[in-house]
């Protein structure tokens, strides 16, 4: 009988290879399989005595497990083991097909087991026997072991078929070795079978699934080429991953496609679509893809409802997200916790708390237990509306209605204490984590950190981070960014420094925002050297500066009045592969204006239109208060007019910036019809203006009109003479 136990030790292990590269591998002995999570329950399976050879047998399954689910199972084990004691001498084509019932199940490890009672009963086992195992090693992430057993199909002399390589892909995959997958699928194309439409699937979806959609596409063009007629799942999985990736006008080309092809599109292809579409509001687009959807008979599912529930409750249109639910509910589809999640989500965003609260009490109504998530949304929506009462209640009821905390919803709850200054109570919390036998996340530290440093507590964060690494727990690039922007805005830059150089010995590569955050400091500080050479060292580190980069290098320049460096900063930005915005146009406007080169900075405002940009209202004020301290009035009121017949509305800073510009510049009666303007428009003048105008009543003396006129915008408790 052939054995899958290791040979002796004089026979070599079986080779396999994958992409030309030869490992050896052990089989594991018999199917020993690792050990996994001892939280299973037990299900005793008692055969009937009326067999020689009474067997008990502890079977894992989940925990938590359906009690049908639990009969299914043990009905599968009894036939097993009364094939398996029968006296048939073709059982192992009967005891396959049970085997392969109970990996259905999901019952990965259970079978190993059986196979090997198999084994040690003196049944044979073939070809497809081995191949189950192999599915199953793959699914308890152990594609090695998998690996191993291939390599004894090939020394027994038996080929393997595609359904097994396609395990092999999807288990490679599935531990997040693309190129490995792509090697065995080139190889298998080299020496071994000619892949059909199913393999090529498998590799395209996971593709697809690990990010990497340009290489499913190039590969689904070239199955087209081998005149392999592409299905409905082939187009699905690059549709999704398409959607996924936001390029939703590709994936409505292919779309297309398919349906000119003849391919008809399942309620899969559409879901992809019409969440692609949700996401950038494209609500009309979705509309008419849910009709199309319709007149091609095919129905909506819950998933379909999920989507546009969240995505308009995302978006705050929570009476269409009603509208969704009516609809979906008198469809007979019956809506999830996901459903009302998504509902809750939608009310807290928009601050409508009651209505939240109203959802998540029906449940149980509806035949439906809240789960941790729908406790953590409706916390985080109480926490973000400054409800933190309320939030801490509703967290200390979780464990009444028999629930556990988890990480997540800590976070949750941290994070709002944090953001409604309870820091106290956030760092008892944190502390109370551990008590529970949890371990914190990198998220959670993160939160802890930022709370720390917005307290001002920079040393404990500084302390926690320490802490972090020897709980194990590795900082992330987010970590070191909070801690070295936290430093910047104290003005520590040494320490900023010290912190940045600690990331970049653990590994981690700092983001653009991190040396953004410190040379934006080293400006403040008129260091301009040390500035110049963050942004260098980031260079040098391979990253591209961005247009924020290039945005604070212009704006130290101009701070120091290095002006022409600023200039030609600014010219070299579309050299770089960089698209001006408004944003740095603002800064170089503010620069020029700053440092006396007022013609320089009207031309270059009006280049902002010529370049297809819409100034914002920082543009106008910028403009504005740059044209009245150059003693342009007539043109900086010019401005204003024509800022509003633009669309774009002046704000409380822009009326507050003329109207202290034409006090300063004498022009006191202009400036109190613009202060009139401003107060009809709902805008307060700001105590400098005020100050300027109690110094104008006591400079001119007691003029009773001009009195009359300011009185109306000082505060009655201020004395005006």
């Amino acid at each position: 009988m052939a054995s899958l136990a290791p040979a002796a030790s004089s026979s070599a292990a079986p080779v396999v290879t994958i992409g030309g590269t030869y490992r050896k591998v052990t089989p594991p002995p018999l199917f020993l399989s690792p050990k996994f999570s001892s939280a299973t329950t037990s299900i005793t399976l008692k055969v009937s005595p009326n067999y020689s050879t009474p067997l008990t047998t502890k079977i894992q399954t989940q925990p938590n497990s359906p009690k049908s689910r639990s009969i299914v199972l043990q009905d599968a084990l009894l036939s097993f083991h009364r094939i398996l004691n029968s006296r048939s001498r073709h059982k192992i084509y009967s005891l396959t097909k049970v085997l392969g019932s109970i990996v259905k199940m999901g019952e990965y490890q259970s079978v190993l087991s059986l196979i090997q009672k198999m084994q040690l009963s003196g049944v044979e086992v073939d070809v497809y026997t081995i191949s189950i195992a192999i599915n199953c090693y793959c699914h308890l992430n152990r594609v090695d072991l998998g690996f191993a057993l291939l390599g004894s199909i090939f020394k027994r002399g038996d080929l393997p078929d595609e359904v097994t390589f396609n395990t092999l892909i999807k288990g490679l995959f599935a531990q997040g070795k693309s190129s490995e997958a792509n090697k065995l699928f080139i190889k298998l194309r080299e020496n071994l079978i000619e892949p059909g439409v199913v393999t090529y699937g498998t590799l395209i979806n996971g593709l697809c699934k690990s990010g990497n959609t340009k290489a499913a596409i190039e590969l689904f063009r070239n199955m087209e080429k081998l005149n392999f007629e592409a299905d409905t799942r082939c187009y699905s999985m690059i549709i999704d991953s398409l959607c996924k990736d936001r390029m939703v006008g590709d994936a409505m080309s292919l779309f297309t496609e398919m349906i000119e092809k003849g391919i008809s599109p399942d309620v899969f292809t559409y879901n992809s679509l019409i969440r692609g579409l949700c996401n950038f509001g494209l609500w009309e687009e979705v509309s008419q893809l849910l009709r199309e959807m319709m007149e091609q008979k095919v129905s909506p599912d819950l998933r379909t409802f999920n989507i546009l529930i969240d995505a308009l409750g995302k978006e705050g249109m929570v009476c269409e997200a009603e509208g969704v639910l009516e609809f979906m509910i008198q469809r007979g589809e019956v809506p999830s916790l996901v459903t009302y999640n998504s509902l809750i989500v939608g009310y807290c965003s928009l601050g409508l708390m009651e209505n939240a609260r109203k959802v998540f009490d029906s449940l149980v109504n509806r035949g439906l237990e809240p789960d941790i998530i729908c406790y953590s949304m409706l916390i985080k929506g109480y926490c973000k509306n400054r409800r933190i009462d309320e939030a801490m209640h509703l967290f200390k009821e979780v464990p009444c209605k028999g629930l556990n905390y988890n990480v997540f919803i800590y976070n949750t709850m941290i994070q709002g204490l944090f953001e409604n200054g309870r820091c106290a109570a956030a760092r008892e919390l944190f502390d109370e984590v551990f008590s529970k036998g949890l371990q914190p996340n990198v998220f959670m530290y993160n939160v802890m950190i930022n709370g720390l440093c917005q307290e001002g507590l920079l040393d404990e964060a500084k302390e926690l981070l320490i802490r972090m690494e020897g709980c194990g727990c590795v900082p992330n690039a987010i970590t070191f960014y909070i801690l070295v922007n936290a430093f910047c805005k104290k003005g520590m830059v040494r320490e900023a420094e010290d912190v940045l150089e600690v990331m970049i010995q653990s590994g981690e590569v700092p983001t653009l925002a991190t040396y953004n955050a410190l040379m934006d400091e080293y400006f403040l500080q008129g260091q301009m050297e040390n500035a110049r050479k963050v942004f260098d060292s980031l260079v040098n580190r391979g990253l591209e500066p961005d247009i924020i980069c290039y945005s604070i290098l212009i704006k130290g320049y101009c701070k120091n009045r290095r002006i022409d460096e600023a200039m030609h900063l600014f010219k070299e930005v579309p050299c770089k592969g960089l698209n001006y915005n408004v944003v740095i146009y603002n800064t170089m406007i503010q620069g020029l204006f700053e440092n006396g080169r007022c013609a320089a900075a009207r031309e270059l405002f009006d280049e902002v239109f010529s370049k297809g940009l819409q100034p914002d209202v920082h543009t106008y004020t910028v403009m504005i208060n740059g044209l009245c301290q150059e003693g342009l009035f007539d043109e900086a009121k010019e401005l204003l007019i024509r800022m509003e017949g633009c669309g774009c509305f002046p704000d409380a800073v822009t009326y507050n910036v003329i109207v202290q510009g034409f006090l300063k510049g004498s022009q006191c009666h202009e400036a109190l019809l613009l202060m009139e303007k401003m107060v009809g428009k709902g805008f307060s003048p700001n105590a400098s203006i005020i100050s300027m105008l109690m110094a104008i009543v006591r400079t001119k003396g007691q003029d009773p009109t001009l009195l009359d006129i300011i009185q109306k915008f000082v505060p009655k408790d201020s004395k005006l003479v």
